[in-house]
């Protein structure tokens, strides 16, 4: 009982609610979101998009929290309190190994969004004419085995500081001034990119739905962004919900998370839309967007180094926030169940998630031609949490919380600090129950098959 009253909680709602929308922006929000989008028609996607996240985001979100609330643990400690059960223990830890291995790959893009503030600063971007030469430049310096390794430790360094000063002094202090800041040089960038001439035709491209581009893979591309981009099933949600006070309304503070991620995906869209569209760039060029073709739109931009460095501080800051609630997961089980201090977890998995991230950043040069399953090690890393895992994590949280626990159990979890709003709007909890029992795992079994390419 005296480890569990000294364990740390979040200094505010406020607090919570940034660092948890901080765990769920992240690359995918400003580099997968608009190329997905600019893949699958635009608004007509947006739209699925915005329906999907409604249908099963929110349900898995708010089980997420609830768990971590609830038990006050991590996500092994969570499933060992509520089930005690092996196999669901072992869920736990699966959501541990997700948040270890994304980080280890993820960390290394990150270091790219680092580098890339280095190259703006400077002017490289200057000696582009075209998407070519942009990423012929990019391919060099991926495949520049001390360039790649150098960013990525400098990030993985930025995320052990955070997470190593705790809850309050770390991650909720940190995502006090990223959060902002975050949003700030978004909407700075979002005028400069609609005061372009020619922007409008990128808002036409975000807000004018073409439904002709929409197919079955459209809806199921749809749903897994949607899946995605709350950090869903890697326990990052159940984590930070573990911090959380039993008198926070986990209902609110769910919507108002999902409000925050959603709107950096769209303003994101705006921003980088706005100026494709006005500089004469192709939209639909897929994951080369960012590293490929933005370079060349800020060249061609007035301004366009000062912005270009702008867009690349956004970027970093979006990662940086994403990757300490992934190293979180990793401490807080060594923190809670084997009462490790924070300081000695942080150092010792941070340095093993930056071993582990080695081969994925030497994918790109001295190992591109070692593959497993005919996949370098960065993709297979990538496959095998993001194909297996985070589904398979989702789907197994929806069937717990809404099978296994038990909505006896749940349900009264869930009304604990949102009295007030289930007396007013009782039938929240009844969609909420069909949801989360029957249509969030129909889904993510879905995604689930989608991303092995079964269907």
């Amino acid at each position: 009982m005296a480890k569990k009253a000294t364990r740390e909680q979040w200094g505010s709602k406020l607090g919570f609610i940034l660092a948890a929308a901080g765990s769920a922006v992240g690359l995918g929000n400003i580099w997968k979101f608009p190329y997905v989008a600019g893949e699958n028609g635009g608004a007509a996607f947006i739209l699925i998009y915005l329906m999907c996240i409604l249908v099963i985001a929110l349900p898995v979100l708010l089980a997420e929290i609830l768990i971590g609330r609830t038990t006050q643990r991590n996500p092994v400690g969570a499933f060992k309190q509520l089930s005690g059960k092996p196999f669901w223990v072992a869920v736990g830890g699966m959501g541990i190994l997700a948040g270890f291995i994304i980080l280890s790959f993820y960390a290394v893009v990150s270091g790219w969004s680092l580098g890339y503030i280095v190259e703006a600063a400077t002017g490289k971007f200057y000696e582009f004419n075209q998407i070519g030469s942009s990423g012929a430049h990019f391919t060099d310096l991926t495949q520049n085995t001390l360039w790649n390794i150098s960013y990525f430790a400098a990030f993985m360094i930025l995320t052990m500081v955070i997470v190593y000063y705790g809850v309050q002094k770390g991650i909720e202090r940190g995502s006090k001034i990223m959060m902002p800041l975050l949003f700030l040089i978004l909407i700075v960038l979002m005028i400069r990119g609609l005061t372009l001439e020619g922007a409008e035709k990128g808002l036409d491209f975000i807000f004018n739905p073409d439904w002709s581009a929409i197919t079955g893979k459209t809806i199921l591309v749809a749903l897994g962004q949607a899946f995605f981009t709350l950090s869903l099933g890697m326990g990052a949600m159940l984590t930070y919900g573990s911090y959380m006070s039993k008198k926070d309304n986990i209902p609110i503070s769910a919507v108002e998370i999902i409000i925050l991620d959603t709107l950096v995906a769209l303003i994101s869209g705006v921003v980088i839309f706005t100026a494709v569209f006005a500089t004469g760039e192709s939209p639909n060029v897929g994951p080369g967007l960012i590293f490929h073709t933005l370079p060349i739109v800020f060249t061609k931009m007035p301004g366009g180094l000062f912005f270009g460095v702008l867009f690349f501080i956004l970027l970093s800051i979006a990662a940086l926030t994403s990757a300490i609630s992934l190293l979180e997961v990793v401490v807080a089980y060594f923190v809670d169940d084997k009462n490790w201090q924070r300081h000695r977890a942080v150092v010792i998995f941070g340095f093993f998630t930056f071993l582990l991230g080695i081969p994925s950043a030497l994918s790109f040069n001295i190992l591109a031609d070692f593959k497993i399953f005919g996949l370098t090690f960065f993709d297979l890393m990538d496959y095998l949490s993001s194909n297996i895992l985070l589904p398979l994590g989702g789907l197994l949280i929806s069937v717990f919380v809404g099978w296994v626990w038990g909505l006896d159990n749940a349900i009264p979890n869930l009304k604990q600090g949102a009295e007030n709003l289930f007396n007013k709007f009782p039938w929240m909890l009844d969609i909420w129950v069909v949801f989360i029992r029957y249509f969030a795992p129909i889904l993510i079994f879905l995604v689930l098959l989608n991303a092995l390419g079964i269907i």
